[in-house]
């Protein structure tokens, strides 16, 4: 049997390597293409583990690690795990980093004004950008398929948990049913097991990409339950397992960034969803 074909041009970035990795990913070997969902969906472990704790999580052997790097070019797989280092340097800067970054802004005068109004003005920026770039068509189709379900699954952790939490407050003050995954029992395979294609998912994740969210989101898909997402790149994760998904990128403010537009997109979502069943319940009354 021939060896798989391999790329010519090495990916230079994540962005880079990504869109190869979903390019190709059809044409894949099996086990290289388990290796290219862990990588996706797990991005952190790939730029901090070893080839041995990688290989176990994503269920195959470290030599499939090193045949995965170089089906992409590189010469071996410590050389694709600094590109998964590099993306982290560059997006994901530590919070110390982040502090340093405002007191570089020149805040010397009313410190804390200053950033207050940093933050502000990201906002505006964050609000300005959604108003534009989500499409009023996916919308209904959105607030369609979630406002039809029997139950809508919400999924989000870490910085995308407190925009499914709001949902959650508002579905229940709005009399919508709705399961908020993420327990603190830890029976969150217990609840997906429950759905059925008459629910639906909401699931949020910004990157770094939560993996526990993105792999409850393809095991929904699996079963054809429809998720709807949010999330901030085309190449999210999220975004193969979803009927409709939605880009939204935050501004940020030294590299914090906050969550005005994407709460701002679940309150128009949440709000829309039980006025289409309002609406669909009234009709069904006449």
């Amino acid at each position: 049997m021939s060896a798989p074909e391999t790329t010519t041009d090495v990916p230079q970035d994540f962005e880079a390597l990504k869109a190869i990795i979903l390019e190709r990913k059809a044409q894949l070997p099996k086990r290289l293409k388990q290796v290219a969902a862990y990588s996706l969906d797990n991005p952190d472990e790939i730029a901090f583990g070893t080839a041995a704790s990688i290989a176990t999580s994503a269920d195959v052997q470290p030599s499939t690690l090193v045949r995965f790097a170089q089906h992409f070019g590189f010469e071996g797989f410590s050389s694709l795990q600094q590109i998964f280092r590099a993306r982290l340097r560059e997006r994901t800067p530590g919070y110390e980093d982040r502090l340093k970054a405002l007191r570089g802004n020149d805040h010397s005068r009313l410190e804390s004004g200053s950033i207050f109004n940093g933050f502000v003005a990201a906002a505006h920026r964050s609000l300005d950008n959604i108003a534009t770039s989500v499409d009023p068509e996916a919308f209904e189709q959105a607030v369609d398929i979630l406002a039809k379900a029997d139950t809508i699954y919400l999924i989000a952790k870490r910085r995308s948990y407190p925009i499914s939490s709001y949902m959650a407050y508002a579905f229940g003050k709005l009399k919508v049913k709705y399961q908020h995954v993420g327990t603190a029992a830890g029976i969150d395979d217990d609840m997906l097991a429950m759905a059925t294609k008459q629910d639906a998912a909401f699931a949020v994740s910004f990157s770094p990409y939560a993996s526990e969210s993105a792999a409850q989101a393809r095991l929904l898909a699996s079963r054809r339950v429809p998720v709807v997402s949010l999330t901030d790149s085309a190449f999210s994760p999220l975004a193969e397992s979803s009927k409709v998904w939605f880009e939204l990128v935050e501004a940020d403010h030294a590299g914090f960034r906050s969550l005005s537009a994407s709460m701002a997109f679940a309150m128009a979502l949440t709000v829309a969803i039980a006025e289409k069943r309002r609406r669909a319940e009234d009709a069904a009354a006449i």
